[in-house]
């Protein structure tokens, strides 16, 4: 497998879509459904690239961005 991807996104339609098609590239992808999880995904996955929802339940997207640019360096 090639470069890590998380995928944040509450709607399971758009989720398995992206997650389909990024493993199709080539990408590794682990997902998260929430803010809080999309956090302990991203400490534990540590991936090279994350695809982030805003409105997320819990905290939001932009939250979580702040939380993990304070964290880490990824895209």
């Amino acid at each position: 497998m090639g470069e890590k991807v998380l995928v944040v996104e509450d709607e399971p339609t758009l989720l398995e879509t992206l997650e389909y098609n990024l493993t199709r590239q080539g990408y590794a992808v682990c997902t998260a459904t929430d803010g809080l999880q999309a956090l302990e995904m991203a400490r534990r996955e540590r991936p090279d690239m994350i695809v982030l929802d805003i409105m997320l339940p819990g905290l939001d997207g932009f939250e979580v961005c702040r939380i993990l640019r304070r964290e880490m360096s990824v895209p």
